[in-house]
């Protein structure tokens, strides 16, 4: 299994310890450090910047949401960032979800599965370079023909040759359908919230996936990357009260009432009265009541706390569960080299 650091997307401001944990991971190991976005800082600009100095770790969207930016724009970030790194990019995308997208993006969510995968595909299109970028539509026509347009548009393929036509695409996706359609057409699958219970049912989706007729790839070669706040120390119930405000935000915040991906994937971990509490009391502006309600149990379930021996023995049994990488989730420089410490990097198996 291997390691990778996510920073995640900004609060108010600009992280101050990034910077170092970002060296401290190219330092020690890790194999990947990946950025994400919400409606704030972007995916891109953080790798480019950070990123800048490091020379081995690989760089990761996790996710640049599909709404942002055409598939083109995201494909010409990627190989642009691709190009600066020697080669170490690794592209994560997502949908997000309609509260974003139609609230900030000013696009419908309808049809995300069909959305996703015709992003993807113009996204290789333009990777591979073997021939002016179409596509068909509905969702990205290229070139685009419909209300509006001149008539004067014409396919196109990148001016700049991309440095690798294979560059490795990930997908975000935490229900059924999302988590297959990430086996069947892309590189490898970001889980937002894994557990050790769900493992059996997330499984079940990859491979249903990966039987698909033309799918990209098989489980010996796909990666399977799991957020998780690893945190090596002696006193675990003192972290607890840092990651409920977390769990509460998603549960509650990242979402409608109607409609949150977050909180169904908490139900599905058997929470549901909990998520039903917790997102009363954040949509009424109750938070610190709503991360009051967030039980110990579902931080322990989602997050690696504890000293070096239960932190690996954590580890080992998600790694037997099919995880490829983890990606943690650390606060600063110091508890990135104290996770290395506690796992080593690259191994493939940990035991406690």
């Amino acid at each position: 299994m291997k390691l990778g650091l996510q920073l995640g997307y900004w609060g108010a401001a600009m992280p101050p310890d990034a910077a170092e944990m970002v060296v401290a991971a190219d330092e020690v190991g890790f194999d990947a450090v990946f950025t994400a976005e919400s409606w704030g800082s972007d995916v891109f600009t953080p790798l480019a910047w950070w990123g800048a100095a490091t020379s081995r770790v690989r760089l990761g969207t996790a996710v640049a949401q599909l709404s942002a930016r055409a598939p083109t724009a995201a494909a010409m970030a990627a190989l642009t960032l691709d190009h600066l790194s020697g080669g170490r990019a690794i592209l994560g995308l997502g949908v997000s979800g309609p509260q974003v997208v139609e609230g900030w993006y000013g696009a419908p969510f309808a049809r995300p599965l069909a959305r996703t995968r015709e992003y993807v595909a113009i996204v290789r299109q333009v990777l591979a370079r073997e021939a002016p970028v179409t596509s068909a539509g509905p969702h990205y026509p290229l070139p685009y023909t419909g209300p509006g347009a001149d008539g004067l548009g014409k396919p196109l393929r990148p001016i700049t040759h991309p440095l690798r036509a294979d560059l490795p695409i990930w997908l975000g996706a935490e229900g059924p359908k999302n988590v297959a359609l990430a086996a069947e057409i892309a590189d490898g699958w970001l889980g937002l919230y894994f557990t050790a219970t769900l493992a059996d049912q997330y499984n079940a989706w990859l491979d249903e996936g990966f039987a698909r007729p033309g799918a990209r790839r098989s489980r010996a070669d796909f990666e399977v990357a799991a957020n998780a706040s690893v945190t090596v120390t002696d006193d675990p119930a003192a972290e607890y009260d840092r990651h409920r405000p977390v769990i509460a935000l998603y549960a509650g915040g990242m979402g409608a009432a109607e409609k949150n991906f977050h909180a169904d994937l908490f139900r599905r971990m058997g929470y549901g009265e909990v998520v039903d509490e917790v997102g009363a009391r954040f949509r009424e502006g109750r938070r610190a009541e709503a991360a009051a309600a967030v039980p110990d149990e579902l931080v322990a379930e989602t997050a690696i706390i504890g000293n070096a021996t239960e932190v690996r023995r954590r580890a080992a049994e998600w790694a037997d569960r099919g995880v490829t990488m983890l990606m943690v989730d650390a606060r600063d420089a110091a508890q990135v080299r104290a996770v290395a410490s506690a796992l080593g990097t690259g191994q493939a198996h940990w035991t406690a």
